[in-house]
């Protein structure tokens, strides 16, 4: 079975409260962020975010109004250690296999963990299969 994360990024405007209310959202259906970032574009910004129970969390943050889409990512077991970040861009370099964008956190059963969005997922799974590496599903982030 191929592991891959369901993520969920939202447009919003970039003002003061709406991440608080991205937030009170999901903890009214009682849904749990895993990891979250966000990037900004003058007024407007993407929260991309992990949950435990994307689907539920997809249709309350678009009944609440926001502009949702879901999107397939990688999570990856990296070593928590100077140099770990390098192996796994190295290893993805040699795959020729492109990162569109990334974010890490630290775990807590695991080592550090990198969301990758790639360019070619079905590609960039079947690298990674052969390269040793462990690749996460969302029920191995709780």
């Amino acid at each position: 079975m191929v592991k891959t994360i369901k993520q969920i990024s939202l447009f919003s405007e970039n003002k003061p409260g709406r991440l608080a209310k991205v937030a009170d959202t999901l903890g009214n259906i009682n849904v749990n962020i895993r990891a979250f970032t966000i990037a900004e574009s003058g007024d407007f910004g993407i929260i991309r975010i992990v949950v435990d129970q994307p689907d539920i969390a997809h249709e309350a943050l678009k009944k609440a109004g926001f502009t949702v889409s879901e999107t397939d990512v990688l999570g990856i077991e990296i070593t928590d250690k100077p140099g770990g970040l390098r192996d796994i861009a190295a290893v993805l370099e040699e795959g020729n296999i492109n990162i569109d964008y990334a974010y890490a956190f630290i775990g807590r059963k695991q080592n550090a963990i990198l969301i990758v969005r790639v360019s070619d997922l079905d590609k960039a799974v079947n690298y990674l299969k052969g390269k040793n590496l462990k690749l996460l599903g969302i029920e191995d982030l709780a």
